[in-house]
């Protein structure tokens, strides 16, 4: 899970973040921030000539996982035609009721395999109500 310590001391306080599901629910009505870096390794196409020129990676924060353009918080990154390793963040404030939850999507419209690498992270602070 993407958002799993990965050992003893890492940062992790709250009951809303569940480590299962990856979602984080909101104990209370408030303006939430919200943050993930995704440190992700993305290999070379299987293929030469597969459509590589406009591909993208969107990675975003959506409430009760409905990423409407008002409910979520995005970014676009344009991927090279080669493979490699890159990181990409998203932050943000969203408003949830109490009892919503927000969770991280990646949208991978280029055709390759990704994998979300550990180090990776999502959390959220209530900044106020």
């Amino acid at each position: 899970s993407l958002s799993q310590p990965e050992r003893e001391g890492m940062f992790h306080r709250g009951p809303g973040l569940n480590l299962t599901s990856g979602q984080y629910t909101a104990p209370i009505a408030g303006y939430y921030i919200f943050s993930t870096t995704l440190h992700i390794e993305r290999r070379e196409p299987r293929r030469k000539g597969q459509g590589c020129r406009g591909s993208r990676l969107r990675v975003l924060i959506c409430v009760q996982s409905r990423c409407q353009h008002n409910s979520n918080l995005e970014t676009v990154s344009r991927l090279e035609s080669s493979g490699g390793s890159f990181t990409i963040s998203v932050t943000g404030t969203l408003y949830l009721q109490a009892g919503q939850y927000a969770s991280v999507f990646v949208d991978n419209t280029a055709g390759s395999p990704l994998t979300v690498q550990s180090g990776s992270d999502f959390s959220a602070v209530l900044l106020g109500v």
